[in-house]
């Protein structure tokens, strides 16, 4: 029983598909049939491949609408199937292609997504649970609902790692399944007797359970995060250690897509940063994609302003401005700018109530006290040296350095090694700041990146009281961008 024909139009190959039970017996068949001209090379050989599986889109609609072929094979393309043999029906009713059958299952679900007949399931992967891991953890259970319905796009954590070293590892129990894990599985993992556990964020309660393990580094994530049936997953990096940046090449190769607030991979040795270079572009255009966009400034968006800046058409000249979020509260603490709240006051007026200024952060303290204030509200990062001595802003500025296309060989310590360090005595920033307010002025923590002298700072600035870069709130990054088209003006994210 044949199912399927196919031949080449340059008629140099004919195929066809049968039961895999029947395969010998076809082909014993075939090679009695054509015994001379076999023997005369007229046929150069008969051959057989299995298992396979057919796919097939089938409908009346389809003589009517164009592009179906098209989305059909894209979305094959797109999943990183291979396939063996195509037939299409003159009728224009039906389009089969023949794949392999370990890739079955998931062309089958890469179809059904392209025609809107489920929706893509993505599975995830968080590495790191400090507060930006368990936050984005939250975030993904809170809107989970929400995205399948909008977007038809259904977010599945199935995995979890603790960090990049003496790590745990947290996956489903049931896998593959329609579960994700939440913070209350996380909880219950971890201490099935809590009596707490089992409410999870939304106030419902865990449908599955999670397996833990123990690993000393990030070699088995890959394993545990990975399908062959699943052609959509991403991994999250919420830390900022190298160890897990090292993983991100194999990752990507890999085809898995990740999100990385971890910066060390971006700024760290250059065999690091060229190996996640040719990771990113070794598939051509179905490569894994590199977001980095929370490694410079975390919550604004500054890689993707510079990116769409480029492509329109502009060229960037110089790019400064408050990129660390604990240098800009530590600095704003220390040296406030007069009358700090008038702002906030006039905006709540002009909203009607809908704004509310931030809490008024009293006079002017010691940089001592700013800093226990910044490690309390969690501002700091894991090691707050990283913060005070610019490691953590001059990691920001190789990679802002390497977009606009400088030196690839730059290195960090060629950075931190011309920056300008905040004194860590309590009088003589006392001191320092009331120089400055006598010429009207705040210090502010500034960093910058100029195009044309290809030059990168982090200084301790002199800012006017009435600039920009003066009244940013605390706990608030403030970037400008000097453009050919924003010269005067600049463009202020």
């Amino acid at each position: 029983n044949v199912v399927l024909i196919s031949q080449a139009s340059s008629e140099h190959s004919i195929t066809f598909a049968t039961v895999e039970s029947k395969a010998d017996i076809a082909r014993e068949a075939i090679e009695e049939e054509f015994q001379k001209e076999l023997k005369q090379n007229r046929i150069s050989e008969i051959t057989v491949k299995c298992p396979t599986s057919i796919i097939a889109a089938v409908g009346d609609g389809m003589y009517h609408v164009a592009g179906v072929s098209g989305r059909f094979f894209s979305a094959l393309g797109d999943a990183q199937i291979n396939v063996l043999a195509i037939s299409q029906g003159c009728s224009e009713r039906n389009v089969s292609a023949v794949v392999s059958a370990s890739q079955s299952t998931r062309a089958l679900r890469a179809l059904h997504a392209a025609f809107r007949l489920s929706h893509t399931t993505v599975r995830v992967g968080i590495v790191g649970m400090n507060d930006e891991g368990k936050s984005l953890l939250r975030l993904l259970e809170a809107q989970r609902n929400s995205i399948r319905e909008t977007f038809d796009v259904d977010l599945q954590v199935c995995a979890v790692a603790t960090g990049s070293r003496d790590t745990k590892y947290f996956t489903l129990a049931k896998d593959p399944s329609d579960d994700s894990i939440t913070m209350s599985v996380l909880d219950e993992a971890s201490d099935p007797n809590a009596s707490s556990s089992r409410i999870s964020f939304n106030g419902e309660l865990p449908t599955t359970g999670a397996n833990v393990s123990s690993h000393a580094d990030l070699s088995g994530f890959l394993d545990a995060i990975s399908r062959p049936e699943s052609s959509n997953t991403v991994i999250f990096d919420c830390t900022s250690d190298q160890e897990a940046s090292d993983y991100h090449p194999e990752w990507l190769k890999a085809g898995i897509h990740v999100v990385t607030a971890n910066s060390t991979g971006l700024s760290g040795p250059k065999e690091l940063r060229d190996a996640i270079e040719s990771a990113e572009n070794c598939r051509g255009k179905l490569s894994a994609k590199y977001l980095r966009e929370v490694t410079v400034s975390g919550a604004i968006p500054i890689i993707n302003t510079l990116r769409t800046l480029l492509t329109s058409g502009d060229k960037i000249r110089r790019v400064d401005g408050i990129f660390s979020v604990s240098m800009s509260y530590i600095m704003y603490r220390v040296s406030p700018p007069p009358k700090n709240t008038e702002c906030g006051i006039f905006d709540e007026q002009l909203t009607g109530g809908a704004f509310k200024p931030a809490i008024d952060l009293g006079d002017a303290c010691s940089l001592s006290q700013a800093i226990e204030e910044a490690v309390s509200l969690l501002l700091m990062e894991t090691n707050p040296e990283n913060d005070l001595n610019n490691e953590y802003t001059a990691r920001m500025m190789m990679i802002l350095a390497r977009e606009l296309g400088f030196d690839p060989n730059i290195s960090l310590e060629d950075i931190m090694g011309k920056t300008d360090r905040l004194e860590r005595d309590d009088e003589a920033v006392r001191k320092r700041v009331q120089a400055a307010a006598e010429k009207g002025c705040v210090l502010r923590h500034i960093a910058s990146v100029d195009v044309k002298s290809r030059s990168l700072d982090i200084k301790i600035v002199e800012v006017p009281n009435n600039h920009a870069f003066a009244v940013t709130p605390p706990t608030s990054a403030c970037v400008r961008f000097f453009t050919h088209r924003y010269q005067q003006n600049p463009l202020i994210v």
